[in-house]
Parts: C-alpha cells; sequence; structure tokens
C-alpha cells in the first residue's frame, strides 16, 4: 500500500512539473480533487485521481492536465471574454471550441499531448450513453469539432449515436471547417468566428441577467444549500470533472455542468433562423456600442419597384448613351478580363451526349446521312462556376454626376462579362430614404430626444441585379442609379452588413464582395446626435470582421479619396475615368491566384 502511495504521490508531481513546464507559468498551485488550497490565486483543480481494482487510472488526469496548461498558455482572458456570446449554453459551446483550439496548438506540437487526449476522449465518450445524458448537445458539438478539428476517430457506433444532433451543426459550420484550422494560432480571429456562428444558431437560451436577479433574491441559507447540491452533482457526472481552473487563470470551469432545463430549452434550427433573431444575433458585428434608433422604417426593395417601367427604360437609355462614349474604351477592359478568365479555366466539353448543346461540327454526316442521330455536347465543370462577385456601390449624394455613372457602367460591363464567364453576380446600391433623419428623426423628436439615440436615418437599401437574374432582364434596372434625387445620404457600415449577410445564404464556396465609395459615411442626423466619428468608427469595426472572421474576400475601390484607412485591400483613383480599368484589374488578379483567400493577414 505505502508503495502504491509513493507512485500516486511521484505521479503527482510529474503532473505538477508538466502542468507549470507546458504553460510557461512557475507560480501555479495545483490542487487534486477536494483538497484545500493555501491560496485562491493562480490555482489549478484538477479531478482527483482514480485506483481502479488496485491499479491508478492515469488517461483521465493527464488527459486534463495537458488540457488546462494549454489552456493557459494559447488563452487570453481578456480576448476570450470579448467576443463571449450572450447566453449561458451559447457561452459552453464557445467554451468547447476555444479548449479545442488550445489543445490542436499542442497537438501541433507534441505528440504525446494529442495521443493523451484523444486517448482518454475516445475513452469517456464510448462510455457516454448519449440518450440519457442531459448535455448530448454539447457533448455532440464537442465530438463535431475533435473530429473536424483534432481527428479523433469515431466508431460506427458513436458516430450513429451522434449522427442526429451533428447535422444540425453541419449545417452551420461546414463551410467553416477549413477556416477554423488556418485560424488555430489567432484566437481573436477564432474567437470571433466561432462567437458569431454560435449566435447564428436558434439556441433559446436561459438569460445570464435572470440567473443573476435569481440569485439576488436567495437567503444566504439558500445559497448554501444551493452551493451543496452543486458540488454534489459535480461529484456525481464524470464528464464535470474534467478540469476547471480558478481566479488567477483563464476560467475552465467544465461545461457539461448544465440543468435538465437548460438542456431541454435548447434547440438548433434546421433550415433557418428566424429574420428578427438573425438581425439581433448579427447586429454587432464586432461593434457592441454601435445601434440604431428604430428600424420600422428602414427599407431593402428592388430596383423595379422604385419605378415604373416607361422611367426605367429613359434612364437605361440615358446610360446606355453615356456607355456609348466609352465604349472602345469598356470593350478592350471587358475583353481583356473575358480573355483572362476563359484562359485560367481551361474550358472543355464532353461530347457524343444523347441531350445538352448541338455539336454544330458533327452536322455534316447527318446531312451525308440522314440516318446517322444529331451529337450534343456539354462543357465541363469549370474552376469559377462556384463563385459569387457583389459589387456594392454608394448611392450618396456625393456621387452625383460622373461619378455614378461610371460605377454604374462598370457594374453593367463586369455583370454582363463575367456572366459569360459562368460567375454569378449581384449588383448593390445603399443610400437613406430621406435627408436629414425623415421618419427615424420625426420618431426620435416625438419621443423628447434622448440622448445618444445611435442611427437616426431611414436606410434604403437596393437591388439592382440578384445573383440569379440574369443581365438581359436585370440591364434597365442599371439605369435607376442615374435617377435625380435618389441619390442621398451614406452609413456605409450597416449597408457592409446588409451585403454580407446576403451573401452568406448563397452556396458558392467562392466569394468576392467589392465596395465602390468616395469617402467616409455621412448622415447629418446620425452625426448631430452622437459623436463625430460614429459611422466612422462603425464602418471600421464591420470592415475588420468582415476581413477577419468570414470567408469573404473583401476589396474596395475609393473614388478621389483614399479608403486604406478603413479597408486592408484598397485602391484609390483620382479620377473617375479610371474607375473601369481598376475594377476589371483588381478582379483579373483576384481570379489569376492559384487559391482561394485564406482569412490571414
Amino acid at each position: 500500500m505505502e508503495k502504491k502511495q509513493d507512485l500516486l504521490e511521484n505521479f503527482k508531481t510529474a503532473i505538477t512539473s508538466t502542468i507549470k513546464s507546458i504553460s510557461n507559468v512557475d507560480n501555479l498551485e495545483i490542487s487534486f480533487g477536494n483538497k484545500d488550497v493555501s491560496s485562491s490565486k493562480n490555482t489549478i483543480r484538477l479531478p482527483d485521481i482514480d485506483i481502479y481494482k488496485n491499479n491508478i487510472q492515469y488517461s483521465k488526469i493527464r488527459a486534463s492536465a495537458d488540457s488546462v496548461a494549454l489552456k493557459i498558455k494559447h488563452s487570453n482572458k481578456n480576448i476570450f471574454n470579448s467576443f463571449q456570446p450572450k447566453g449561458s449554453v451559447s457561452k459552453k459551446l464557445y467554451e468547447i471550441a476555444e479548449k479545442i483550439r488550445c489543445e490542436k496548438l499542442g497537438m501541433l506540437k507534441y505528440k504525446g499531448i494529442g495521443k493523451n487526449i484523444n486517448t482518454y476522449y475516445q475513452e469517456r465518450i464510448n462510455n457516454l450513453d448519449i440518450e440519457q445524458n442531459e448535455n448530448k448537445v454539447l457533448e455532440a458539438f464537442e465530438n463535431y469539432l475533435r473530429v473536424n478539428i483534432t481527428n479523433v476517430k469515431n466508431s460506427k457506433k458513436i458516430e450513429k449515436k451522434f449522427n442526429p444532433l451533428v447535422k444540425n451543426f453541419e449545417k452551420k459550420f461546414k463551410k467553416s471547417l477549413k477556416l477554423f484550422n488556418n485560424l488555430i494560432s489567432d484566437q481573436e480571429k477564432f474567437n470571433a468566428l466561432i462567437s458569431n456562428l454560435i449566435s447564428e444558431m436558434d439556441i433559446n437560451d436561459s438569460s445570464d441577467s435572470n440567473n443573476g436577479e435569481h440569485e439576488d433574491k436567495e437567503s444566504p441559507e439558500q445559497e448554501d444549500n444551493s452551493q451543496n447540491n452543486k458540488n454534489k452533482d459535480k461529484e456525481k457526472v464524470d464528464a464535470n470533472q474534467e478540469m476547471f481552473v480558478e481566479s488567477g487563470a483563464p476560467d475552465m470551469e467544465n461545461y457539461a455542468n448544465k440543468s435538465d432545463k437548460e438542456s431541454d430549452i435548447m434547440d438548433i434550427e434546421d433550415e433557418s433562423v428566424n429574420p428578427d433573431q438573425r438581425k439581433k444575433l448579427k447586429n454587432n458585428f464586432g461593434d457592441k456600442k454601435y445601434k440604431h434608433y428604430t428600424q420600422e422604417f428602414d427599407e431593402i426593395i428592388k430596383a423595379e419597384d422604385l419605378e415604373n417601367d416607361v422611367e426605367l427604360n429613359r434612364l437605361r437609355l440615358s446610360l446606355d448613351q453615356q456607355l456609348l462614349q466609352l465604349k472602345n474604351f469598356i470593350s478592350k477592359l471587358a475583353n481583356k478580363l473575358q480573355r483572362k478568365l476563359l484562359a485560367k479555366q481551361n474550358r472543355s466539353w464532353d461530347f457524343d451526349l444523347e441531350e445538352g448543346l448541338l455539336d454544330t461540327s458533327k452536322l455534316t454526316r447527318v446531312i451525308l446521312d440522314p440516318f446517322n442521330s444529331l451529337s450534343f455536347k456539354k462543357e465541363k465543370d469549370i474552376e469559377f462556376k462556384d463563385t459569387l462577385v457583389t459589387i456594392l456601390i454608394d448611392n450618396s449624394g456625393s456621387m452625383r454626376g460622373k461619378p455614378i455613372s461610371v460605377a454604374a457602367i462598370c457594374a453593367d460591363i463586369l455583370s454582363r462579362t463575367l456572366e459569360r464567364c459562368s460567375v454569378k453576380v449581384e449588383i448593390l446600391g445603399f443610400t437613406t430614404k430621406h435627408w436629414k433623419g425623415g421618419s427615424s428623426r420625426e420618431m426620435w423628436v416625438s419621443n423628447g430626444k434622448p440622448k445618444f439615440p445611435g442611427r437616426l436615418n431611414d436606410l434604403r437599401h437596393i437591388i439592382y441585379k440578384s445573383a440569379d437574374t440574369p443581365w438581359r432582364q436585370a440591364k434597365k434596372n442599371i439605369g435607376l442609379m442615374l435617377k435625380e434625387g435618389l441619390l442621398k445620404e451614406n452609413i456605409d457600415g450597416e449597408a457592409l452588413k446588409w451585403a454580407y449577410e446576403k451573401m452568406t445564404k448563397r452556396k458558392e464556396e467562392r466569394k468576392i464582395l467589392m465596395v465602390i465609395s468616395d469617402g467616409a459615411p455621412v448622415d447629418d442626423s446620425t452625426l448631430s446626435t452622437n459623436t463625430s466619428d460614429y459611422l466612422e468608427t462603425n464602418l471600421k469595426n464591420v470592415v475588420k470582421w468582415i476581413e477577419n472572421s468570414s470567408n469573404i474576400e473583401l476589396l474596395a475601390i475609393g473614388i478621389g479619396h483614399d479608403v486604406t484607412r478603413y479597408y486592408s485591400k484598397a485602391v484609390k483613383i483620382a479620377d473617375v475615368q479610371d474607375l473601369g480599368d481598376v475594377m476589371i484589374n483588381q478582379l483579373t488578379d483576384l481570379f489569376s491566384e492559384k487559391s482561394t483567400k485564406k482569412i490571414l493577414h
């Protein structure tokens, strides 16, 4: 027995040394089980070491120690807290993802760590009764990330147990799995991405504030009883004993400590998030301080709904007349882009098919022998078919005249050219419905002019051409940009959010967002009632979020103004005449890249 005790103490000493070595923190106090500690600072509590059939069970404690050490080493608590989603269940999902991110970093450097963590995880999961487990959604989420990030291999039995739950995560996370692995070493970008994806899920979470109010109303005696019950629950559930870190190190309280009530109310969407919930969840985009006074008067409208056919045809004719003046110039650019794209795609065909496009090269044999059947051909899949290009155009008053005309012409030409190359194109515009506030400001005034109301104007977001609409059907809409009185204020940050949300609903693998603007966002009503940099700060935060936390490639073209202070990938043109050349050259460069963008700047 004494020999067994000596082995146990030696093992604890080795574990303590390992944690300090991996975490690179010496002033840590390691406690096993419920053993008292001398200080509440820099303390790590690990599960007690189990002895089963006179043998020490090493696997759990090794895995727990490695995981907690890696969390201390690789997780910055301030960054972690800054991206934490709302709701207790969402926070637990977020904690799981961060834990696995840190473990993956350790696995890349130390093979032994990977073996320890994966061995214990598979032991635990093989003995887990998923159907009866109150934390099954959390367990499914952890399993999904471990399979796709730490390369855990599920047995057919385990896969079958998790499959119904994993399908829900697959719909939200599948497209971002490569991005997760690319961002493993960048906590800020990884946390931002995972937090946003979790927030997009329809989780009927118990609110933290309600929990807090309930705790305040409890008597001291009730609090003691409640705490005792929690401690007993932790002892009963093996999963809850993995690890946690007290103050002085990153919070590692186990995600599995979750009530039946919380488990019952969690429901992940199957198809789509409720639009109102989506707006609320996506409102921040890295800018928690930004808000709108009301969205009641905002509108997203198709160009054909803003004017009748007669007026749209008149405006299109005006655009065509301006296009004639630039015909040779624009045609050369369009041909240049098309040649490069088609050359890059290496277009090829399958011949002698029973259906498809008529193969005219084989018509001769039919003429010579009428009994010969017609031959058809079909184009093989090409590289850029699965690409979406969104052109977002500033429709503010300062764009009036030549800037908006050239922007409209270039969007028109690009749409036509890219369509020939099987690239989907959508053309969007953003402005406001009124000058100086409109209905939003009237409501604010009638409510007593509360301080710092946030955005105080009515947004107007215009769809000139949707991605699935052919250019011929949408070409008259593009002329609407020339309409007198359409161009008013510009609130760029929310326009980018809108374009981003539209693009994320699309199935294309590669997505490119091109913004054409002539400077900073300006709305007199908003800026006169908030700080002078209110809209500009929001734009910077939204751009940073999209660039760092999404798989959308963002580039901007500033007309007469340098927009590189907002966008990391931007071009300034002094003369609006250069816009077409720059737009096409930028796209040509993007399409000439060997692989899609990796969000690592």
